[in-house]
């Protein structure tokens, strides 16, 4: 190695350690973010006339920890790291990791090898110094999966529920810059997964992790990974919290007809209400289900309120799919069921044939094309069409005769065409056998 190549590691080094210092002197940061060296001095314009250090001891841009070329600017827990120091600062930071990472695993082998006990503060150690520098590693590279790996490793010998809360911390903060990162919000499951039973305030990490999703969600549109990580928390609320979600969501949901994923989420709240009616005593059957009955009910009303608002949206119309099926599935196979007949479940059964009478008007109403011009009204169309097409599909053998007299294949053929007239044929496949 030469000397100039010795002296480049050396400076890297230094880099790391002012970077890991700043880390370890504020553990509150809650984003990170990479910026030109130019927006430096804009930062500390915009910082002068304030104090200097803050009264919870915060780093800030002018401290002394600062490099001489403003490789990192820290204020009020916000983290501003140089573009121009990412490369040497990824290579220090993957260096020192993966000599942490091989110390750790030797002194594994061997403790194994001799049956005896790793050394507690040697092993403590090396332990630290891998959190250390793989908390530094995955602030540059957040799909770094060895690092994430050695996390888990560490973290799986810990008891204390506080070393996991930190974890959902940085991985918080990981996803502040990345919110698309799939190893970050795996590794938040785990987290959560490891402290599940554990932990009496379960359904306040719930709370929080659904409302980080959701401003995630604000800032960053079409993000499927953060709504993937807020259904797979349904299964850890309780029937209150999915109440509490459903009704929370519909505002964001509406505002953001576009996104498939908040409806997804939607759908994941509804089939879990549906889960814990199976689980329902016999003699609780009846109030239960017309409760489900009412929350199904409004749902249907609100998304034939958002399908006529917002025309020519796909994700309203694939909502309104689920909602359907699982209305006829449940509701509409109640008719001539006598086990448990009441007074509820028959003014359900009369209401079946209100829903079919409404999903025609609907369409009806959908497949009115005013102008040829917006391609909107186009795709409203396309999608009240196919939408009737797959009712008539999934519609109970006991109500097939009541819907052939409200519509017939043949005007169905021909709403379908006029819809999207280059799928003729397949229109007449789809039909035939039909009612």
């Amino acid at each position: 190695m030469s000397e100039g190549d010795s002296i480049s590691k050396g400076n890297d080094f230094d880099l790391l350690n002012q970077f890991e210092l700043i880390l370890d002197s504020d553990p509150l940061i809650d984003e990170v973010g990479f910026i030109h060296p130019s927006q430096f001095a804009i930062l500390n314009r915009e910082a002068e006339g304030s104090e200097q250090q803050s009264k919870d001891g915060i780093l800030s841009s002018d401290n002394s920890l600062d490099h001489e070329d403003l490789s990192f600017w820290n204020r009020d827990h916000k983290l501003g790291i140089s573009l121009h120091a990412l490369l040497p600062l990824y290579k220090a930071a993957r260096y020192a990791f993966t000599d942490a990472i091989r110390q750790y695993k030797r002194v594994e082998i061997l403790a194994g090898a001799s049956g005896d006990e790793t050394d507690p503060p040697r092993s403590s150690s090396i332990e630290s110094e891998v959190m250390k520098h793989s908390k530094a590693l995955l602030l540059l590279s957040c799909d770094f999966g060895t690092a994430w790996n050695s996390r888990k490793l560490i973290l799986s010998k810990k008891r204390h529920t506080s070393v996991f809360s930190d974890e959902l911390l940085f991985s918080g903060l990981v996803l502040s810059y990345s919110p698309k990162s799939e190893q970050a919000w795996c590794h938040r499951r785990w987290v959560i997964k490891m402290i599940a039973g554990k932990c009496s305030a379960m359904q306040e990490i719930v709370g929080k992790e659904s409302e980080l999703v959701e401003k995630i969600a604000e800032r960053f549109k079409m993000n499927y990974r953060a709504w993937n990580h807020r259904c797979w928390l349904v299964c850890y609320m309780t029937r209150e919290q999915v109440l509490h979600e459903l009704n929370r969501s519909r505002k964001w949901a509406g505002l953001h007809v576009a996104d498939n994923s908040c409806f997804h989420y939607r759908t994941r709240l509804m089939l879990r209400i549906l889960e814990e009616s199976c689980h329902k005593q016999e003699d609780e059957f009846s109030d239960h289900n017309v409760e489900i009955y009412q929350i199904w009910k409004e749902e249907l009303h609100w998304n034939e309120d958002l399908i006529k608002y917002y025309v020519g949206r796909e994700a309203l119309w694939l909502y309104r799919r689920f909602l359907s099926l699982y209305w006829i599935r449940n509701f509409a196979t109640t008719v001539g069921d006598v086990t448990h007949q009441s007074k509820h479940t028959s003014c359900i059964v009369d209401d079946v044939n209100i829903f079919l009478d409404n999903e025609l008007r609907l369409v009806n109403s959908c497949s009115t094309i005013p102008d040829n011009k917006f391609e909107d009204f186009q795709a409203q169309s396309i999608h009240a069409a196919t939408y009737i097409l797959w009712l008539t599909k999934q519609i109970p053998k006991s109500q097939e005769t009541e819907l052939k007299k409200k519509l017939n294949a043949g005007r169905l053929k021909t709403m379908l065409t006029e819809a999207c007239p280059d799928r003729s044929l397949l229109w007449s496949n789809c039909l035939a056998g039909s009612i």
